[in-house]
């Protein structure tokens, strides 16, 4: 396995990369030439033979997808599921927990500070149904999770969930997800990890985290098509679950009135998928491992830290991130700019960033911190000449 990138051959691989300086992977990276192909080459298979005749002749290569999804998680391809996005699985495995009695009244949630908008919408609605509660776990200095008060909150031993970020969508710092897994381990807690903005360009290892449930999106860090996701459940827990939105893959209808779940995670798998999309992820899990994700968190971290150092050196420029150890998410403010006003002047010059607001991240920005922040996150195709491109334009803004 390579432990560099050729990021020239990756940038001829990727027809984007001729057009715009894309900063923007946390919002969604650009693909490759290869998984644009898959894409489109289904769509055309669809529309010369039919939509069901297309799908059955791909079957094996979906159930493939699948297996290099597992791959990269390092778990079992019977213990992923294909989505639509990665709020769509989180919806469907915190569902079934609660429909499985997993979430009574009078027990709690533990979540970090990093939590994000659609996530915890999700628990606070379950918890309407279910009873339950949510309790935030401080953060100690840097930002990241603080261990011994989630330790102490497990220890009172009411908490049915607790449910951490990897890597927070509106700052660069990255939790310590897999000691967060050994405390939920010891207290026998099951642990639902937000792996987002990580799977793609951080090593995302179940196993070693030990979460229950893992989710994800394709057109993040994966550089796969939107409206594609991935939904992890460790086999010991899927049967427990009873995830809402069931059909005829989901669920056996037996009677007037009784279903059957399907076994594992196919009851998580609706019927109606898009076939093409979920190919085109397949591609670009595939391109991931043969890459190593090592190697593209290397590359994507060197990159990070030379933007945050540029962009720090620049007098009236603060960068938000925090934590020991920080992701491909370059977050900063720009004195006398609005975030917006940075984003629209990058947009001028041919560069994509965007901004991250309170809304999406209740629980860490405001108060000491700023409501709004321009987020830059570039991906191992991007290089250090693009980086400065953005410097500049930022640099002119601030510029008395």
């Amino acid at each position: 396995m390579p432990t560099t990138l050729d990021v020239a051959a990756e940038r001829a691989a990727t027809p984007g990369c001729a057009t715009v300086v894309h900063l923007n992977s946390a919002g969604a990276a650009l693909p490759t030439a290869a998984t644009l192909a898959t894409v489109v080459a289904h769509l055309e298979l669809e529309a010369t033979t039919g939509g069901y005749e297309a799908a059955a002749a791909v079957s094996d290569r979906i159930a493939g997808v699948a297996a290099s999804a597992a791959a990269l998680l390092g778990a079992r391809p019977d213990e992923v599921a294909l989505t639509g996005s990665d709020t769509e699985g989180w919806t469907k495995a915190l569902w079934g927990l609660a429909l499985g009695d997993g979430l009574p009244s009078g027990r709690r949630i533990l979540v970090d500070r990093q939590s994000y908008d659609s996530h915890y919408l999700g628990l606070l609605q379950v918890c309407e149904v279910t009873g339950a509660s949510i309790d935030v776990v401080p953060a100690v200095e840097d930002g990241t999770i603080d261990l011994d008060a989630l330790a102490a909150e497990l220890a009172v031993g009411d908490v049915a969930l607790v449910s951490a970020t990897h890597v927070g969508t509106h700052r660069g710092l990255v939790n310590p997800v897999a000691q967060v897994g050994d405390r939920c381990r010891a207290a026998d807690v099951p642990f639902f990890l937000d792996a987002c903005q990580s799977m793609g360009q951080l090593p995302v290892d179940v196993g070693r985290i030990g979460c229950a449930v893992a989710t994800a999106t394709g057109r993040k860090w994966l550089r796969g098509p939107r409206g594609t996701g991935l939904l992890y459940v460790r086999s010991d827990l899927v049967g427990s679950l009873r995830p809402t939105g069931l059909d005829g893959t989901s669920a056996c209808w037996e009677d007037a009135d009784h279903y059957r779940l399907s076994p594992g995670v196919t009851r998580f798998t609706p019927f109606e998928s898009p076939v093409a999309l979920h190919l085109g992820l397949g591609t670009a899990l595939d391109h991931a491992l043969a890459l190593g994700i090592d190697a593209i968190a290397a590359r994507v971290g060197t990159v990070a830290e030379h933007l945050r150092d540029a962009l720090a050196s620049v007098d009236g420029v603060v960068v938000h991130d925090g934590g020991a150890r920080r992701s491909g998410i370059v977050t900063f403010t720009a004195a006398g700019a609005s975030p917006h006003g940075v984003k629209a002047a990058a947009s001028a010059a041919g560069i994509n960033v965007s901004v991250t607001e309170a809304g999406a991240a209740r629980f860490d920005m405001g108060g000491a911190r700023p409501e709004t922040v321009v987020r830059a996150s570039p991906h191992y195709v991007s290089t250090e000449e693009e980086c400065a491109r953005l410097v500049e334009v930022v640099a002119d803004l601030v510029r008395p």
